[in-house]
């Protein structure tokens, strides 16, 4: 779906925006492990101010292809997060179930603000609403593997984005 070289140049992209949108301030970053980590990495890298990293582990899928709707926090912050501006990262949102939940719970720690970057966003299959601000790539209902995402683990390492084919996982 996409290759190294659309990843690389979306990424810059969104990058210069957080830098410019964030100028003079200082930004915390939360990946949500694990899937944010490699979207992460690169996007940190084009993060031309000052910025902390931080990692919260949530978990709603499983080893299954669809979300179960139970959100679960398997690992917290590690960095206090009140009066701070606060970006959180994730590679995609498909219900944003997990993502309203995330919102509300680090929301009711009181951040400055409080934003939302993704690399891919299934606009298709949205539960729940949830305002994203930063967003690479709308894509259409495939489930999708490769740079951080993956299916029971694995494919997270793929340097694209491509679709699983419907027999591997049904």
């Amino acid at each position: 779906m996409y290759n190294e070289g659309q990843l690389r140049d979306r990424v810059r992209q969104l990058g210069a925006k957080i830098s410019n949108d964030y100028s003079g301030r200082e930004l915390i970053l939360i990946g949500i492990l694990k899937g944010s980590v490699i979207f992460m990495s690169d996007l940190v890298k084009q993060i031309t101010i000052p910025c902390k990293l931080d990692f919260m582990a949530v978990s709603s899928y499983g080893n299954s292809t669809k979300s179960s709707g139970v959100v679960k926090i398997l690992k917290d912050l590690d960095f206090e997060i009140q009066g701070k501006d606060v970006l959180i990262v994730e590679d995609i949102i498909d219900s944003g179930v997990t993502l309203k939940y995330l919102t509300k719970f680090l929301g009711a720690r009181k951040p400055s603000s409080l934003e939302i970057v993704c690399l891919l966003n299934k606009p298709d299959r949205r539960k729940v609403d949830i305002d994203v601000k930063y967003i690479g790539y709308d894509v259409p209902d495939y489930f999708l593997v490769g740079f951080g995402l993956d299916y029971a683990e694995k494919y997270r390492n793929l340097p694209y984005i491509g679709i699983l084919k419907d027999e591997i996982y049904k």
